[in-house]
């Protein structure tokens, strides 16, 4: 029998609202599985379960606040009996009226909520906190909305549109207008308080290099050419693959400073910095950057894009990330000096690609180049363990074909 826990999806979350339950008493549940859906300040996540097993009850409710570390459900290992379960194999016992499922200790009682909305067809409304909150602050019944997020979740985009089209004599409340408690200033309280933890703790060294990426281009540009447009890799693939394989040849940036050390990462999962269209800011990780080919990465990649602004990522995506990436070319940002998300120890800038002047077999030419930044932690690593790995990354772009070895 083991526990089922409230997990830390985020370096200064303390506690998550169990929005849903996907999973029910008796069910069995194996790993990787998504089971609940809880909301933390940075939106609503698909929580996974990393034992295979059966559900022997749920402890926690719809609606609950409970602390990281909590239990959430208690699981019955295979051919595990629940306790006083003493029932002769032979003769099936009639099943007794399941009693309310005894509370964790020092979980308060849940707060008082409404019965979940539930669709026309009987199922359960998916909707995100932030939609559900919106369609209550407007008076509008979710149920009647069609959702576009993934698996027909309602997005708070579809919240809005749906009150445009119930009242186009009136336009909808403006967002600005929802308490400073809405899920934006929520989030903004919470990257706050990752960076200020971040700059008193760390102790940050910097690093950048101007690497030129002519041939890395060259080569996008000739995988791209035969290819229809949606099957075309875009250039932060190269720059994660990149990232990815560095990390191989340094590993001490790849990894957590925990209790006064520093736990290295199991394998490679670069975060990628992924900037919301209502505001704020998530890094969820990218699993197995190093092992996955071109066109694997770049699903892989236009699948979490996706997800994070449909608030729909998955817990092991915010604890995965050993180092995050965070990409501002596209922005017009020149260069980047990252804060360190705690308790990684490392972040890799990029910044736009320019044309500049740049030598090249004792001839100035015009080259496309960018600037790549690092920020680390000195407790762990020095400034030469950190130039390192930008020559590394420097010679993965430089030599593209030593990106995906044939």
């Amino acid at each position: 029998m083991s526990e089922f826990r409230m997990p830390s999806l985020g370096a200064d979350m303390e506690s998550g609202t169990l929005v849903e339950w996907l999973i029910r008493p008796g069910e069995r549940v194996e790993r990787g599985q998504v089971v609940a859906v809880v909301e933390t300040q940075k939106g609503a996540i698909d929580v996974e379960i990393w034992e295979a097993g059966s559900v022997e009850r749920l402890v926690a409710e719809e609606g609950q606040k409970v602390p990281v570390g909590e239990v959430l459900a208690v699981i019955l290992a295979e051919g595990e009996k629940a306790e006083g379960e003493s029932a002769p194999a032979d003769r099936p016992t009639p099943e007794a009226p399941r009693a309310p499922s005894p509370r964790a200790p020092g979980l308060s009682p849940p707060p008082a909520r409404a019965t979940p909305e539930v669709a026309s067809s009987g199922a359960r409304l998916r909707i995100s906190p932030a939609a559900r909150k919106r369609a209550a602050e407007l008076g509008l019944d979710p149920t009647g909305v069609s959702g576009s997020g993934a698996g027909g979740s309602i997005t708070l985009d579809d919240i809005e549109r749906a009150a445009k089209v119930a009242e186009p004599g009136r336009a909808a409340p403006s967002p600005q207008a929802a308490p400073t408690t809405d899920a934006r200033g929520a989030m903004r309280q919470a990257i706050a308080a990752a960076m200020a933890r971040s700059k008193r703790e760390i102790p940050h060294y910097y690093l950048g290099h101007t690497l030129c990426v002519e041939p890395a281009l060259a080569w996008l540009e000739a995988h791209n050419a035969e290819r229809p447009v949606a099957e075309r890799l875009i250039f932060p693939v190269l720059q994660l693959r990149a990232v990815a394989l560095a990390l191989e040849a340094v590993p001490e940036l790849n990894g957590w400073y925990r209790d006064g050390a520093f736990q290295p990462a199991e394998g490679v999962h670069p975060g990628v910095a992924i900037a919301l269209r209502g505001g704020g800011l998530v890094a969820p990780a990218l699993h197995d950057a190093d092992r996955l080919a071109p066109d694997a990465m770049m699903a892989a990649l236009r699948d979490l894009l996706a997800r994070a602004r449909q608030d729909r990522l998955r817990s092991s995506e915010l604890t995965a990330a050993g180092l995050t990436v965070t990409n501002l070319g596209d922005l017009g940002v020149e260069s980047v000096q990252g804060v360190i998300y705690p308790p990684q120890v490392a972040l890799v800038g990029f910044g736009r690609i320019t044309e500049r002047p740049w030598v090249r077999n004792g001839q100035v030419v015009a080259a496309r180049c960018l600037h790549a930044s690092l920020a680390a932690d000195h407790r762990v690593t020095d400034g030469a363990l950190g130039a390192r790995f930008l020559r590394q990354l420097t010679d993965h772009l430089q030599e593209p074909e030593r990106l995906w070895p044939t």
